[in-house]
């Protein structure tokens, strides 16, 4: 224990762990496969990270986030402890030179994608370094009754066959009890061993509001709570709009999405998390990386696909511990709505082969060709050009994913690359007549270290912040540099990439397999409907349906969501109204009184009285006798 604690206190400045953290580390270090269930915010990393610091040999990490994977070796090395991400958009010298880094035992960590177990070249290099725990993030990926199910993860358990004594850590924040089971034997755990922390949230309380003015809602919902907030919301546009719309009603707001620039993002977060502003509306590429703990509000503007979806942005909610809501607005249009995204999920199988022919003519690939290969993708670009629905091209590019067909990354951003190509000595006898330029060699020599050995990665913003210019002139430097075959540089890139499963075939032999198309359109069918169940019910209290969703049936009601809080009313509003019958009959049983006097001299809200009194009548507790005066019967 105490060289837990004492790692836990230098790297990461904490006394004690959190609930759970112990009990899965105490696992993994006595080699038991392990599965852990913890709500967004848990403090799952640090289950794998201080185990891997406590072996001697390497972590094999494995995300299909390449941001997030880029965000946790930043954060590690950040700790001085030494990691490496190796993804897709990496040259092949680089990611050479990395594997080999970690075969002589350089690096703690190595970050990866599930789709980089298919490479032979790195199944060679993996069976030369010194493994001794696999740990698998986004676990639930594995599994097919999952919300986000990835063929590629089913390779991961090909390495148990490479380190079959090694123990895996599978990590994940949201899973039903059949996905746990499934992640397991996908895993080939040796024995079942599932950890899991309850999803409940006592300090976040859930409210699901309908409306006819979801813009109205919204602003007062964040006009009458204060504190940071995030609103969701399912497209680009919205988000702007609203971000608009709030800072026109005094809420200082900002929006994100996976459309604006790495910088414009980057810059966008750190203001919000800094307090530059209140509101952060976004569409779901707002997730990696939130670790902010006072987030006092998080709403859904449009109904998300999944409970489990919303269960995870819902839970940005609150980390600190303190009184937090998550609020669902919801309109007519809704349910409509959501029967749309069935089509636009699963459209029909034709469109989809036309969408893998399309795909090898935009890449120019010739049937029997293409295996292994990866090629960057714009799908905008892609889908305008053969007239195709974006979110349809989308959704047909995954359907042939989990066919096998082909693999689809996620967004990398891929730094600027630059390599001189003079040598040093040739380098500096290079004389340019214009100061900022030789300003700009010398900055980058000091800053950087292997530009005369290969590309290196910049950061022009950093370069153009330290010589006091534009982001524009440092580049208008790099072009003249480059004439003059003074450097060479690869600007930096933003895309998916496509990589071919197996060779490109034709049209008429694709065949989309039942797993991909019937029955996970099916399965989300269900989640749909139960996505659909939670928004419209109002018998059962918010936090139990959410609860009961992932397998636990024993909890409690709130007492603080929507429904709870309406329950409470009607209840108290039984025990007024069973105490105004009372005072009725009282007053008629002690002298003859016409209705309109009794409601005179009763002294509490008018219509309440009448209504109390018609109820009486009805069930014929009192009656009007011939001459119009209220009698017991």
């Amino acid at each position: 224990m105490k060289d837990y604690v004492e790692v836990l206190k230098k790297y990461w400045g904490y006394d004690s762990f959190r609930p759970l953290q112990k009990e899965v580390i105490d696992a993994i270090l006595s080699g038991k496969d392990t599965l852990v269930l913890m709500p967004t915010g848990g403090g799952k990393s640090i289950t794998f990270q201080v185990p891997a610091l406590l072996n001697s040999g390497l972590c094999i990490v494995i995300t299909p986030l390449i941001a997030l994977m880029k965000d946790q070796v930043e954060n590690l090395k950040k700790k001085n402890i030494r990691a490496v991400a190796i993804y897709t958009g990496l040259n092949k010298r680089e990611i050479s030179n990395n594997l080999d880094k970690c075969i002589y035992g350089d690096f703690k960590f190595l970050y990866i994608s599930p789709e980089r177990l298919a490479s032979r070249a790195f199944k060679i290099k993996m069976q030369q370094m010194n493994v001794t725990m696999l740990a698998v993030d986004e676990a639930h990926c594995i599994s097919e009754w999952g919300y986000d199910f990835r063929p590629s993860y089913l390779k991961i358990a090909d390495i148990r066959e490479f380190f079959p004594e090694i123990p895996v850590l599978a990590l994940t924040a949201t899973a039903t009890p059949d996905v746990v089971k499934d992640i397991q034997d996908k895993l080939r755990f040796k024995k079942e061993n599932a950890l899991q922390k309850s999803f409940e949230r006592k300090n976040l309380t859930y409210v699901v509001r309908y409306t006819e003015n979801k813009e109205g809602q919204l602003l007062s919902i964040l006009q009458k709570n204060a504190g940071s907030s995030i609103v969701y919301v399912r497209n680009r546009k919205k988000a702007k709009e609203l971000a608009d719309y709030l800072c026109a009603n005094n809420i200082k707001s900002g929006f994100y999405h996976a459309g604006l620039t790495f910088m414009q993002r980057n810059a966008c977060q750190e203001l919000w998390m800094k307090n530059g502003f209140r509101v952060m509306v976004a569409t779901n590429a707002f997730g990696m990386g939130i670790d902010k703990p006072d987030v006092r509000i998080v709403v859904h503007y449009d109904i998300p696909d999944t409970i489990e979806a919303y269960f995870q942005e819902a839970g940005r909610g609150g980390r600190d511990g303190n009184r937090s809501y998550a609020a669902l607005m919801w309109d007519p249009s809704d349910e409509g709505k959501l029967k749309k995204r069935i089509i636009t999920n699963f459209p029909e199988k034709e469109l989809v082969k036309r969408v893998y022919t399309a795909l090898g003519n935009y890449l120019q690939v010739q049937e029997g060709e293409g295996l292994e290969m990866n090629f960057s993708f714009n799908l905008a670009e892609f889908s305008r050009f053969f007239k195709f629905n974006v979110l349809q091209a989308y959704s047909s590019l995954k359907i042939l994913e989990g066919s096998g067909y082909i693999e689809l990354t996620d967004e990398v951003n891929k730094p600027t690359s630059l390599m001189f190509l003079p040598n040093r000595d040739e380098l500096y006898e290079y004389r340019s007549v214009d100061e900022n330029e030789e300003r700009l060699i010398k900055l980058l020599l000091r800053t950087y270290t292997g530009l005369f050995s290969g590309f290196t990665h910049i950061d022009e913003e950093f370069l153009a912040e330290k010589l006091d210019v534009t982001v524009e002139k440092i580049w208008d430097y790099f072009k003249i540099m480059s004439k003059q075959r003074i450097i060479r540089v690869i600007p930096r890139l933003k895309t998916p990439y496509v990589v071919y499963a197996q060779p490109k075939l034709p049209e008429s032999y694709i065949k989309l397999s039942t797993g991909a198309y019937s029955d996970r359109k099916k399965r989300f069918v269900k989640r749909l409907n139960a996505m659909w169940h939670y928004v419209s019910s109002e018998e059962t209290c918010r936090s139990q349906l959410l609860l009961k969703y992932f397998g636990e049936d024993s909890s409690e009601e709130c007492g603080r969501c929507d429904v709870c809080l309406q329950k409470k009313k009607s209840k108290n509003g039984s025990k007024q109204m069973n105490e105004l019958k009372k005072k009725i009959i009282n007053k008629v049983k002690s002298y003859s009184v016409n209705p309109e006097s009794l409601v005179s001299n009763i002294n509490e809200d008018e219509s309440s009285v009448y209504r109390a009194l018609s109820n009486l009548l009805e069930d014929e507790v009192i009656y009007l006798n011939s001459s119009g005066e209220l009698e017991i019967k």
